[in-house]
């Protein structure tokens, strides 16, 4: 099996393909784990060198929870939010979870297992972990 053939089958989904659909650009000699789960709801871009380990999930879209509507018929007036992310070159992302509201990773960040990424990391280079993430250490 291909590694194109790889991700198509365990790791890239659209959960909302009828609202809309993004796409995938992986770089060269990125490494990404089966386990992993990239939501194209969103354009997910990954730079060169980067390890998106097994359990990772990089999240591009979200839910409306404005008032006390109930969240299915409010998904189905309005639809669901969706954003573009970029993943730099060098990029570890251990095991963790990366929230709608993060956009941009930049170069050589490493994301440690179990970490929540709910922001933008700010530093290159930065070593970030724990349920918010937050700086942790530099490489």
């Amino acid at each position: 099996m291909t590694f194109q053939e790889i991700l198509e089958k365990y790791v890239v989904y659209a959960p909302h393909r009828d609202i809309h659909l993004g796409g995938l650009r992986i770089g060269p000699h990125t490494v990404v784990s089966p386990g992993a789960r990239i939501d194209i709801t969103g354009n997910v871009r990954i730079g060169e060198y980067c390890m998106i380990g097994e359990g990772t999930q990089i999240l591009t879209h979200d839910h409306y929870h404005e008032g006390r509507e109930p969240l299915l018929l409010l998904q189905k007036e309005k639809g669901v939010k969706w954003q573009d992310k970029v993943i730099e070159d060098d990029v570890w992302l251990h095991g963790c979870i990366v929230l709608y509201q993060v956009t941009h990773i930049p170069k050589g960040t490493v994301i440690g297992a179990g970490a929540v990424l709910t922001k933008n990391p700010d530093v290159e280079y930065g070593i970030w972990g724990g349920n918010p993430a937050t700086l942790i250490g530099m490489r």
